[in-house]
This record gives C-alpha cells, structure tokens and sequence, in this order.
C-alpha cells in the first residue's frame, strides 16, 4: 500500500479479494470512522494496457457517481509508484448473493424492496452517461442499515447520448445477448442483467441456464424467456411483463432504466401495505 494511504488511515483486516487487487478494512484515526479500501498493486497489470485502463476507469466513475445513496461512496485515491489504494464506503452487512443462498426465494413485495433501489443506482448511472456492465448479486451490496448500494465499477464504460459500446464484458447467466453476439451495445445490457437478478429472487433459478458455461451462453442468445406455474403460479401478471420487458432480446424493445423504474415504483406502491 502507498505510504500516503498509511499517513491517512490505519489498515485493518482484509475482507475481500479480487482479479485486481485486496480489500481491507481500515478506519481513520481523526474521526474514527470506518471504510474499506481496495488496494491494487499495479506491477500485476503492468503489461495488460485493458486491465490498466479498467482500474484508472473505476476509481474516476466512481468520483463521477458519488454521492448516491445507492451507490458505494469513494472517499479517497491514493497512488504511488506501485499501488493504486481506493478508499470506500465500508458495507459491513452480506451482499445479495449471500442473501440468495440462504433465502432461495423472493416474495414479490421482498424482490421489489431489492429492485427499486438498484433501478435508481441503475439510473442514475445511465444519466450520468455510465454503463455499470457488470450488475450481479455479487456487486450489491448491503450497509449496516440495510441499505442497497451498488459496486465494483471495474467493468463500467462512459457513453454519449446515441452512441454504442463494444467490448465483452459481464459475467455467465447475467451478461446481455448482444454483448455475447459481439454487437456493438448501449446502456440497456444493464437493464437486461437487473431483469436476470428479479428472476433469480422470484424463481429460485436463473431464466436462461446450463451445465456448461458455453451451454449457458447458448441458452442466453436464444433468449427464450418462460414462466413455468409450478414455479410462477404466485407470481402477478404485472412482474411477469415487467420481466418481459427488461429480458427482450429486441433492444429497440426493452425498456429503459426509466421505464423500469417507473414501473417498479408503481408495483411498490400496490404492494407498500405489503412490504415491511
């Protein structure tokens, strides 16, 4: 780590380990408080110009993004010439994929709870011009109260108004059909990744799967999207369109994070007496 960052904060324990770097605990010694800081030694991605551009990419998106309160905050950057230290907002509690393997099913009014904070961090990323390209159970993650925060933008990219994207990113049962046909794509591979998470919360099960990697991915690009009724019997019609429309195979088609959001919200209103 950079001597700055030790000037600054005292580090803790890790908590985390990714492709790019560790993540520890640490705290400041002036105020107390406590955050998470990802640390990335930058002699590992030396010869690799992507990953280096990705790193540089992240910690910039991010200070782009902040404040959101459903987005996790960066406090501080530091570098040296070794490491890139990332400062974070801490989030002590699971992330949702934790959540799903031990609550295996959502309630419709419990998946709406979950999705309409991640469609607002959603959104506000898409205004911003941000494409998070990687949104999985893994990247959400929840504060000590329980609130929704997005992370890990490794994988964003910035875009214009009308312009496309290229590049394949994302990860197996989650990643868009056009990012995998190798199109140029915009934003809405987002929307597409949210619309597998409300699946896999109401279902149990992803929409689209196999024993393979390869056979998953031939699932995806087929994008026959069903709604078996042992499965979906108590699920409403309104979920069931709005997951229709965000897995449309049809960009032109698939809503917008604003459309979705304004759905969402209106499916939470119907359903607030029943949300705790």
């Amino acid at each position: 780590m950079s001597e700055a960052l030790k000037r600054d904060y005292r580090v803790c324990e890790e908590i985390g380990r990714g492709r790019f770097g560790v993540v520890f605990k640490c705290y400041s010694p002036e105020t107390g408080e406590k955050f998470a800081v990802k640390s990335i030694n930058k002699l590992h991605i030396a010869d690799d110009s992507i990953d280096h551009q990705c790193l540089y990419n992240e910690a910039k998106i991010m200070q782009l993004l902040s404040p959101n309160p459903h987005i996790v905050c960066i406090a501080d950057v530091y570098e040296d010439d070794t490491y890139l230290d990332i400062v974070l907002e801490l989030c002590n509690s699971s992330d949702l994929f934790q959540r799903l393997s031990t609550q295996r099913i959502f309630s419709e009014s419990d998946a709406i709870a979950v999705m309409v904070p991640l469609m607002e961090a959603i959104a506000h990323c898409h205004r911003l011009g941000v494409a998070h390209r990687d949104i999985k159970p893994d990247n959400i993650l929840f504060s000590d109260w329980n609130e929704l925060k997005l992370a890990d933008f490794g994988s964003a990219e910035c875009f214009r108004e009308g312009e496309l994207i290229s590049g394949v990113v994302g990860t197996p049962y989650y990643v868009a059909p056009e990012v995998l046909a190798r199109r140029d794509y915009n934003e809405k591979v987002d929307i597409w990744s949210a619309g597998v998470i409300l699946y896999i919360m109401l279902a149990g099960i992803p929409p689209f799967y196999g024993d393979s990697t390869e056979e998953i991915f031939e699932a995806v690009l087929r994008a026959n999207l069903r709604f078996p009724t042992r499965i979906f019997h108590s699920v409403s019609p309104a979920a069931k369109d709005l997951l229709r429309r965000m897995l449309c195979k049809d960009v032109s088609r698939r809503f917008s994070s604003e459309q979705v959001l304004r759905k969402y919200r209106h499916l939470s209103f119907l359903l607030a007496p029943f949300i705790s």
